[in-house]
């Protein structure tokens, strides 16, 4: 496998706040807490442990052994990281993502790569601590839409299950052996289908599949949709109902964050939670200003609480509720032993958003790194691009500037007829001129001509170009099937395309991965199968 590297900016497929925190533009320095180096996380170490409470790694750990306890068998590599995680200098490196379908698209599993690298070269640096790579399974997003299908060899392979409009983690997983299973290629490893023939909920066929893939390198994914769990937000939740802090501290940031010219990514509500119904839904939390006393509306339910009714349900029962996306990383970060969040371009800008929440809750801000992004090139692309004189990394041009340099390779006389309409342009200006002086009711008559035999110029040129295009029609059709085939939908192909796609022809992809990502680099890789 030959490995490149190339700036984020030079794709040109990422937004200019991403590719200015890599830069370290001053103008988000005061929205992060500390920039993703290796020297970055001795004073992040200390600043978590002084914070993370015994209380809170217990009720942790204890939490995740229960969820553990649902396999079948867990990989010894998870069962270390599972003990690791009772001691005080244990912490966690985190990425999370939706209950994708057998895993969705690419990013997915370079997220999780990138997390277990970064794990391993913690420990290189800092051999006295613990590192455990953990996902946190979004199993309390209720886009059902979001995560229904997935794309393979060109084809969408859709579940139309109903929606509940609930947790999708608690989703049972009736109709989906039949309508996408039983869809799949028969060269689909056997572990994607048993994962959810063998599960009862999304949740679990997910935590399945994850430890399948990645239990070897000791992986540790958290459902965060416990009771257990909820009672670490209960003051979150008490403040949240009382005063709305969280809206007011990333309004403040809004402001900010326009005023330097970036647009935030999340919308902040006066209250930033959800409420999950006995019906199973989950249901936003409203503010409903035309009672005379401040109240709060579950929608769709007919029933309206007062702020003491609704304070006395947090303290009792605080499962019921469920941060949104503005107070989810909080959540996540009550409960882990965390030092770093590894996300996609969209997840850094949001967090940036979110600084004053943690500083209101006096919880440390992880060190933010992006996710280690990637182009997998296989052997027989690869070929084909040499084929037409171009390297891994010409794939992110344009394609009108791909096909010239391929025919300026194959030879093509490059038609233009610039020189000639100048030409033109010219003497219509002296015949401009020749009627202003006889006759100035001409000149409309001139320049109507002039327009005329300018398109005319034009069309011929048109038309002598795609001449000229004929001559190579072969290589010009190769060459858009291999922009397509490699920029799929004109996105980069690992916001396309499914692990499936590289990982039958290829099983050992995902060690290849840890091999090439390096991810405090904070560059793109290219991947080219030799």
């Amino acid at each position: 496998m030959s490995v490149t590297t190339l700036a984020y900016a030079e794709t040109g497929a990422f937004s200019s706040l991403l590719t200015d925190y890599l830069a370290q533009a001053e103008a988000l320095q005061p929205f992060y807490h500390r920039f993703p180096t290796l020297a970055a996380f001795e004073e992040q170490i200390r600043e978590k442990q002084a914070q993370y409470t015994p209380e809170a790694r217990q009720r942790l750990t204890e939490e995740l052994r229960r969820q553990y306890a649902t396999l079948p068998t867990v990989n010894p590599a998870v069962q270390a990281n599972l003990e690791l995680l009772d001691k005080d200098t244990t912490f966690t490196i985190t990425t999370g993502h939706q209950l994708n379908l057998l895993t969705g698209p690419l990013y997915f599993i370079y997220k999780i790569v990138t997390a277990v690298k970064l794990a391993r070269q913690l420990k290189q640096q800092y051999p006295q601590y613990d590192f455990v790579p953990v996902y946190w399974m979004a199993t309390e997003d209720h886009d059902f839409a979001e995560i229904n299908h997935l794309n393979l060899f060109g084809k969408k392979y859709e579940w139309n299950a109903a929606d509940q409009g609930g947790p999708v983690g608690r989703l049972p997983l009736g109709g989906l052996k039949e309508e996408l299973l039983d869809q799949l290629p028969a060269d689909v490893p056997a572990l994607f289908r048993e994962a959810y023939e063998q599960s009862g909920t999304l949740a679990e066929a997910t935590r399945r599949l994850t430890h399948d893939l990645f239990g070897e390198y000791g992986l540790v994914s958290l459902d965060a949709d416990a009771s257990a769990l909820k009672q670490a937000l209960v003051p979150v939740l008490e403040q949240e109902i009382q005063s709305q802090a969280s809206n007011n501290a990333v309004q403040a940031a809004n402001a900010r964050l326009e005023a330097a010219g970036y647009k935030p990514q999340v919308y902040s509500r006066a209250l930033n939670l959800f409420f999950l119904t006995d019906g199973g839904k989950r249901e936003r939390l409203e503010y409903d200003a035309a009672q005379d006393c401040v109240q709060i509306t579950v929608r769709n339910t007919g029933h309206c609480h007062t702020q003491a009714e609704l304070l006395a349900l947090a303290q009792e029962h605080p499962e019921q509720f469920s941060p949104n996306v503005v107070l989810r990383p909080l959540y996540q970060e009550l409960l882990l032993p965390n030092l770093c969040y590894i996300g996609g371009g969209a997840e850094v800008a949001y967090w940036f958003q979110l600084k004053g929440v943690f500083d209101q809750n006096q919880v440390p801000f992880p060190v933010l790194l992006p996710r280690n992004s990637a182009q997998f090139i296989s052997k027989a692309n690869a070929g084909k691009l040499r084929k037409l004189s171009l390297t891994s990394l010409d794939i992110f041009r344009p394609l009108p500037e791909l096909k010239k340099q391929v025919g300026a390779m194959l030879g093509q006389e490059e038609v233009s007829l610039q020189e000639q309409q100048q030409q033109l342009a010219a003497a219509f200006r002296q015949v401009t001129e020749l009627a202003q002086r006889l006759d100035p009711t001409l000149v409309k008559t001139v320049a109507a001509e002039q327009q005329k035999v300018s398109g005319i110029v034009a069309g011929l040129e048109k038309r002598l170009s795609k001449a000229a295009e004929a001559k190579h029609e072969t290589a010009y059709t190769q060459l858009t099937a291999l922009k397509d085939k490699l920029m799929p939908n004109g996105h980069l192909q690992e916001r396309e395309d499914n692990v499936l796609s590289i990982l039958i022809n290829n099983p050992g992809f995902i060690n290849q991965l840890l091999d090439a990502f390096d991810p405090l680099a904070l560059e793109f890789t290219v991947l080219e199968e030799e």
